[in-house]
């Protein structure tokens, strides 16, 4: 009988799988070996493409005259460091006891890529059968399944296929417009920042998100406030009385007028108390009043963007530091695979998923959680996620979202207290799922002030009165929400306050004022019982609350991953997010690291206190090279088309030659327009 050769892309991950299996075979020189099983492991990366001087050696030279460089045959390389690894893995492939050969490379696009550039350059025995193994956590029941169930390793040759073209994708136009803007604005951007010599970085990712954080500093650079006046009526009793502010409508007396900020507000005092005036000594009615109950459930679980915007915002720190934690977690066996977009659950994981639920209550001595899951059983909360919105095969490719395994508790005591403490946000989240909604009690008020003139107009003011009834989820999320405290947001509390920038913390897309307009006033809910439909009203008074617009905020690094994960759109409200959620910038496996560039080469600062971004001099230079001669590679836009058309790829909806012949085609057109505008 034959052997059994599985790869793994690290040593530890390899062990994981060897305990799995029950081989207790001593360590050898890079590998494990058992009378069944070899279990080898790369290190990462093993295999490069080449640069253009391997192809020619002119093409060591930025010259005009050898671009566009892009290859017929391309040309791979065993990366140095990593030689003797890679020998180790060639020599166990080519032997001729094999049976079958295991890929169990990490289960994503960019681990797909690294075996198979090891399969590509090490020809394995070609009688082997060449297996695929993928799992969505490393518990010893998952990886049992991934190797029962491995199928033919050609069933993912499409997802081979798209991680190779992201890898030439990246690699041309790196190459090919890195070096035609540094040929061309190369001494102008060295004159610019006061350096001897410069070259200009320019990506098919990295580009686009420093045109994002660049655009974002000069809006914010070149806004003026404004100052405007908002209208608040008081109505009632002097001993009951509720405010609400007045609001534009169809049929008010400045409907069209040129005296109003907006349709909340006056440009100028003068005005507002001109119009004050002309209300005084009217007649009031409660045109409307709606009371209505609400319901808002858990939010959805963690992708990864959405853990690494929350531990941005708790623990004020970076994106790939997050990712390093959630990557530790997931291989000590307590999460399940963090590189993934999906924040449900498949269904088949969700008819399981009541032994998560008991590995937590049996495994994590943690007491809020314990607590919260006595509730879960004393309540008789359900289990059954499978007609919720937590559960959508359609919304899953590779993978499901973030969630506790239940599993690996021996493990979580050595971790770092970061650590743990980003493990209960994740089982926190999962919890809040299977506890029922908030409930909301709603009232809202219309007011009408009739202003007893010939053309019947009639002003509006409301206001509005929401009170929590029931808390639902927010038992679980709102003490980590409102109140956590962490390690590092502690230490800086002090320097945070004194810090301006620290304003702008939570970013937003557009401009927002700081009395959002159109906001209702509170009502004072005792008064309510009072009101009725129709009835008439005393106005006790008019007032004025100034108002003053502010800028956008900055990106922080958490912010922009969202931002990156909606094609350049940084949209707040949670389910707004999910609906409209596209082919995004970058994927969830790369994005930490693009940002870790640009601030590596110097185009973007990241405020180690805040995590706030903003661009470098040289950034904002670059920028404007870029703006100049190519445009289109700052639009989300264009790179997310790209990425879609990458995932096309992927799921056997077009050839690669296809989208291949279209990237030759862009990088020509650009060459040809910015050489002959030279």
């Amino acid at each position: 009988m034959g052997k059994k050769l599985l790869i793994t892309e690290k040593p530890s991950v390899a062990m994981e799988f060897a305990k799995a299996l029950k081989i207790n075979a001593n360590r050898k020189n890079g590998y494990l070996e058992s009378n069944e099983w070899i279990i080898t492991w790369c290190v990462g990366h093993l295999v490069t493409m080449s640069y253009p001087e391997k192809y020619d050696e002119k093409l060591k030279y930025w010259r005009l005259d050898t671009l566009p460089f892009i290859p017929k045959e391309w040309k791979y390389e065993i990366i140095p460091q990593v030689e003797k690894q890679f020998n180790i893995i060639k020599e166990l492939m080519q032997r001729e006891d094999l049976e079958e050969i295991y890929n169990a490379g990490d289960s994503g696009r960019e681990g797909e890529y690294i075996q198979r550039l090891v399969f590509m350059m090490a020809k394995p025995n070609p009688k082997a059968k060449m297996k695929r193994v993928w799992i969505d956590s490393q518990t010893e029941e998952e990886i049992l399944r991934g190797i029962r169930e491995a199928k033919d390793m050609s069933e993912y040759d499409s997802l081979s296929d798209s991680a190779y073209l992201r890898a030439k994708e990246d690699y041309l136009i790196g190459i090919n417009f890195s070096r035609l803007l540094s040929i061309i604005f190369g001494k102008k951007l060295a004159q610019n920042i006061n350096e001897d010599k410069a070259s200009i970085s320019v990506g098919r990712v990295m580009t686009c998100v420093l045109g994002m954080i660049v655009s974002r500093e000069r809006e914010i650079r070149n806004f003026k406030k404004t100052k405007y006046y908002k209208l608040i009526g008081k109505f009632g009793k002097e001993n009951s009385s509720f405010e609400a502010e007045w609001k534009l409508q169809e049929r008010s007396s400045l409907y069209n007028s040129n005296i109003l900020y907006n349709e909340t507000g006056f440009k100028k005092e003068i005005d507002a108390k001109n119009f004050i005036k002309k209300l005084e000594s009217k007649s009031a009615v409660v045109k409307e009043l709606k009371k209505s109950k609400q319901k808002e459930n858990a939010p959805l679980l963690f992708n990864l963007a959405e853990i690494q915007n929350e531990c941005t915002k708790r623990f004020k720190i970076k994106p790939d530091e997050t990712l390093e934690i959630i990557q530790n977690l997931y291989e000590k066996k307590l999460v399940t695979y963090p590189r993934t977009d999906a924040r449900v659950l498949s269904t088949a994981v969700a008819k399981e998923i009541k032994k998560n639920l008991n590995g937590i209550a049996k495994g994590y001595k943690n007491n809020d959680v314990q607590e919260f899951i006595k509730k879960m059983v004393q309540e008789n909360y359900s289990t059954n996620l499978i007609k919720t919105k937590y559960v959508n095969d359609s919304k899953i490719t590779d993978h499901y979202a973030i969630i506790p395994t239940g599993q690996g508790y021996e493990n979580l005591d050595k971790l770092p207290e970061l650590q743990k403490q980003i493990y209960d946000v994740i089982v926190k989240r999962f919890l809040a799922i299977f506890y029922p909604p908030a409930e909301y009690s709603k009232i809202q008020v219309t007011v009408e002030v009739d202003m007893q003139n010939e053309e019947n107009n009639i002003e509006t003011f409301s206001a509005s009165n929401k009170i929590c009834i029931s808390k639902g989820y927010l038992e679980i999320l709102k003490p980590i929400e409102k109140n956590q405290k962490n390690l590092k947001a502690n230490e800086l509390l002090s320097k945070v306050k004194k810090d301006e920038e620290n304003l702008l913390l939570e970013n937003k897309m557009e401009s927002q004022e700081k009395n959002v307009e159109g906001e209702k006033q509170e009502i004072d809910s005792s008064i309510l019982k009072n009101l009725k439909k129709g009835q008439k009203i005393e106005i006790i008074n008019f007032e004025l609350k100034e108002a003053e617009n502010s800028p956008p905020s900055r990106y922080n690094s958490g912010s922009i991953i969202l931002a990156m994960e909606n094609a350049g759109k940084l949209i707040e409200e949670e389910e707004l997010r999910e609906q409209i959620k596209g082919a995004g910038i970058g994927t969830s496996a790369t994005r930490a690291e693009i940002m870790k560039k640009l601030e590596k080469i110097k185009y973007i600062e990241v405020n180690t206190k805040t995590q706030i971004i903003t661009p470098t001099k040289k950034g904002e230079c670059i920028y404007d090279i870029v703006n100049l001669s190519m445009k289109d590679l700052l639009n989300p836009k264009l790179t997310a088309s790209w990425e879609k058309g990458l995932d096309m790829v992927a799921k056997k909806e077009i050839k690669p030659s296809e989208f291949m012949c279209k990237l030759e085609n862009y990088i020509n057109s650009k060459f040809s327009k910015l050489v002959v505008k030279r």
